[in-house]
């Protein structure tokens, strides 16, 4: 049987999703950005599809909004946005290679990997994380479904607890918004 959509109903999963978000690892998760940005470290983003426009949207906000509100440099930068890039890698390489080969070129140990993932079981998600580990690169995964293969290799995680896919995203963009306003030091406006 299907349930035909209504407005309602999707704030109603909203609300019941949020009482089941771990806030304790989501508190983690920021503050793992935050560590890594007074640190100075490179914040460097990955994913498909709507994780794809996810983490352009993350370095978007925060390299404007951080250094707006602090005077303080904000050293982010997606994979995702230079579309000719991805395209070498894809097309010389393989589609599974389009972060990892960017990450080898950019990378340094202590810079932080933020891997974006709805399933968490992108291949060239997972091979991103696999080459962060590789080189001392600190991970951050922020996973929906059940975490998928993605979860249990990163070193921090927030999952939305949802198989909803378009929940997921909804959330994991909060996440971004959330981290930004954490770091501007802003409050939340009605």
């Amino acid at each position: 049987m299907t349930i035909n959509f209504s407005i309602g109903r999707y704030f109603e999963a909203h609300q019941i999703l949020a009482g089941k978000i771990d806030k304790e690892a989501l508190q983690k998760s920021i503050d793992t950005v935050k560590a890594a940005f007074e640190a100075g470290k490179k914040i460097i983003t990955c994913g498909n599809g709507g994780s794809a426009s996810t983490a352009s949207h993350y370095i978007t906000d925060w390299n404007k909004m951080v250094n707006l509100a602090t005077g303080k440099k904000f050293r982010g930068v997606s994979l995702c946005d230079n579309i000719g890039l991805v395209t070498a890698y894809a097309n010389d390489l393989s589609y599974d290679d389009v972060f990892s080969g960017q990450l080898a070129a950019i990378a340094d140990e202590g810079d932080l990997l933020i891997a974006i993932s709805g399933s968490g079981n992108s291949p060239n998600v997972l091979k991103a994380v696999e080459y962060a580990k590789g080189h001392g690169v600190n991970t951050l995964g922020i996973v929906g479904y059940d975490g998928g293969k993605l979860m249990p290799m990163v070193q921090h995680a927030f999952l939305v607890p949802s198989f909803d896919m378009q929940l997921c995203e909804d959330v994991h963009l909060m996440f971004g918004h959330m981290v930004m306003k954490t770091l501007c030091g802003s409050g939340i406006r009605n």
